[in-house]
């Protein structure tokens, strides 16, 4: 309430005044920096690397202006918000105490029993109707004030939001890592949309996350034949003890960490085949028991790592087949006893390589051959074959390429070989 708002407009002034320093910097560097590898007197390689170094610093000046001009805009949209909450706020109160309520400098609102006469006081002490108009109104004003304060702090929290938000560099491939973000918005909803499941953490980092959970329950279904999807036919059946979820990352530029997990418990089978022009393929399975999985993955540009770990305890059995343009799957397992293992593996430029081992204990067997590309546009190798009289385990391998990301790298690297013949150093820094 006694805060200056107008240093929020004075520092929006001051963001566009810098604005207009960047305009002047970019025309000087342009004129005297940027055309030097443009003109006759210097050509060959040493000249494209040049220019290709040069293209991405004049950007970031361009890009400084636009990340300048959206702080100014941002606080002004700030000024304005808090200005007009101020005045809702203003006003519930003057309106609480024309209707009798007194309300203190921290907002509590109470019955104001100054300018009571005699006979109100003595109705105040002895009339239980009385009594509980005066505790229904100044609730109703406690909460009215209360509502527009919770206002004033959530559009606070959502202008912090978007201040640090604005000043991220967006794009992991214009040759920096941490430059001006040329993308940025000077709008407060333009983050505060974002700000429900994502939240941008002081040093930069952003994070998302979603969870679920569900259970006991209990349920069945059955369809098919459908001569339209080409299917035969499905059915499942669950009797479910319970099941949770989650998921979340953590970005900050080039560098983003992110991570599943789920648990469930319970009984379930299912069975199901059919055909289509996409290909055939055919599944049944059983299950009981408990069953837990976990995995994580760090990326920098373009090189990964990840890591699985999974584990049951229970009685399962299960038979997969399929074939189609998208791949090939075969696979088949029977087991009663408890298992654990972990899967790790990394990959560089869209062509990666992981190992998985498992550990059994309990008879039954397992094996699996699976070439095929997933939702995500992924192909994928992967084998394995398990075996265990009473104590035993299983070994698996797995490949994978993802032609986006190898294009993309592929890319990369030439605009980085390109632009730093000179130095081995500037090929790899373009690359990340």
């Amino acid at each position: 309430m006694t805060t200056d708002l107008s240093t929020l407009t004075t520092a929006a002034e001051r963001w566009d005044g810098m604005a207009k320093d960047f305009h002047k910097q970019e025309a000087a560097y342009k004129r005297d920096v940027h055309g030097i590898s443009l003109g006759q007197t210097w050509s060959g390689l040493s000249a494209d690397a040049a220019t290709g170094r040069f293209d991405i610093t004049l950007k970031e000046f361009q890009k400084a202006q636009v990340e300048a001009k959206a702080v100014a805009s941002l606080l002004r949209d700030a000024h304005t918000q808090f200005t007009d909450l101020r005045k809702k706020l203003e006003s519930a109160r003057a309106d609480a105490v024309k209707a009798g309520m007194a309300v203190s400098d921290g907002g509590v609102v109470s019955y104001d029993t100054a300018k009571l006469s005699d006979s109100e006081r003595t109705a105040l002490h002895h009339d239980p109707d009385y009594q509980q108009s005066v505790r229904t109104a100044v609730a109703s004003w406690q909460a009215s004030i209360d509502k527009i304060v919770k206002d004033v702090g959530d559009t606070d929290t959502d202008v912090e939001t978007a201040l640090k938000g604005v000043v991220i560099d967006s794009d992991t491939n214009d040759g920096t890592l941490t430059g001006f973000n040329g993308q940025a918005q000077g709008d407060v909803k333009k983050y505060e949309n974002t700000a429900k499941d994502a939240h941008t953490k002081p040093d930069g980092w952003v994070s998302s996350g979603d969870s679920k959970a569900s259970g006991p329950g209990l349920g069945a279904e059955a369809t098919g034949p459908d001569t339209g999807s080409g299917k035969m036919g499905e059915a499942e059946a669950h009797a479910d003890l319970g099941r949770a979820s989650g998921e979340g990352s953590l970005t900050n530029g080039s560098w983003k960490l992110s991570g599943d997990a789920e648990a469930y418990a319970g009984a379930k089978g299912s069975v199901s085949g059919g055909a289509t022009h996409e290909g055939a393929q055919g599944e049944a399975g059983v299950f009981a028991g408990g069953e837990g999985s976990a995995k994580g993955r760090i990326d920098f540009g373009p090189v990964g790592v990840y890591g699985r770990a999974e584990s049951t305890a229970g009685a399962e059995a299960g038979a997969h087949a399929g074939a189609g343009p998208e791949g090939v799957n075969l696979s088949g397992d029977a087991f009663a006893g408890a298992k654990g293992g972990t899967t790790f593996g990394a990959d560089i430029g869209g062509i990666g390589a992981g190992a998985s081992a498992e550990g059994w204990a309990g008879p039954g067997a397992e094996a699996s051959l699976g070439i095929g590309k997933s939702s995500e546009g992924t192909w994928k190798f992967e084998t394995s074959v398990g075996l265990s009289p009473v104590l035993g385990g299983e070994m698996g391998f797995e490949f994978t390429v993802d032609p986006d990301k190898v294009t993309d790298t592929a890319g990369d690297l030439a605009d980085a070989v390109g632009n730093g013949v000179s130095s081995v150093g500037h090929a790899i820094g373009s690359l990340f």
